[in-house]
């Protein structure tokens, strides 16, 4: 799609998930805390964002830390996915921008998610938001071998629509996402929130400061017009 050379032209959008297109970060972060404090163990968001939002890391390795026998670890593990399923089943908020921006792209470029939400919490997560209708496909974990920020996440995307990883757009929110989209030799929109907010983004092809924005940036990838987003009623 679009004019430009095929070294340098945009022909497919990898959209991340969480706290890109829906504000479920803070959940995640609300039920690890409180599984680990019940087990004595603080966490704070200094501590989640180190070893989640830029190693891409588990929590758990806190309590691994303290000498917690593994089969304990994954217990809580089990608990903490328990919790955050219980705290999805509130309303869950679609961020700033994203629904005109989804309706502005579908059907002129393909699109598809690369999230590392399990799909039993993706698919909670998307029960009433209405967006995947806009996207050609859903990878969630273990649809892949590797976690980001390793690049296997976004190479498995760019295979599933039959394009080239460099001729793919992601749009991410931290830095392991960002390190996974570059890894697998792709240009990366970062659209950072409060808890990924001060992380370094130095690779990304663009900082935005929300989804509003995202139409212009893919535009000026493209070569074509500018496209006119559609009403936000979520704005």
């Amino acid at each position: 799609m679009g004019a430009g050379t095929k070294s340098n032209a945009v022909e497919a959008i990898l959209w991340d998930n969480d706290g890109v297109l829906v504000d479920t970060e803070p959940l995640y972060l609300q039920a690890s805390r409180e599984t680990l404090e019940h087990a004595g163990i603080p966490l704070s968001e200094a501590a989640y964002r180190e070893i989640s939002l830029r190693q891409g890391g588990s929590v758990f390795v806190l309590a691994a830390r303290q000498g917690f026998p593994p089969r304990r670890i994954e217990k809580m593990r089990r608990q903490r996915d328990q919790r955050y399923a219980e705290l999805l089943d509130g309303e869950i908020r679609v961020l700033d921008g994203v629904r005109s921006t989804l309706a502005s792209l579908s059907g002129r470029i393909p699109m598809g998610i690369v999230t590392s939400s399990r799909r039993s919490h993706f698919d909670r997560i998307h029960r009433a938001t209405g967006l995947v209708e806009y996207f050609d496909f859903v990878l969630a974990s273990g649809d892949y071998d590797h976690h980001k920020p390793h690049p296997d996440p976004y190479l498995t995307g760019a295979a599933r629509l039959g394009v080239d990883a460099v001729a793919c757009l992601a749009i991410e929110d931290t830095e392991r996402g960002l390190q996974s989209a570059v890894a697998a030799g792709m240009r990366c929109l970062v659209i950072p929130h409060r808890l990924s907010a001060g992380g370094d983004f130095a690779r990304a092809h663009r900082i935005l400061g929300s989804a509003h924005e995202v139409p212009d940036a893919v535009e000026a990838l493209l070569g074509a017009p500018g496209v006119t987003p559609g009403p936000d009623p979520h704005s």
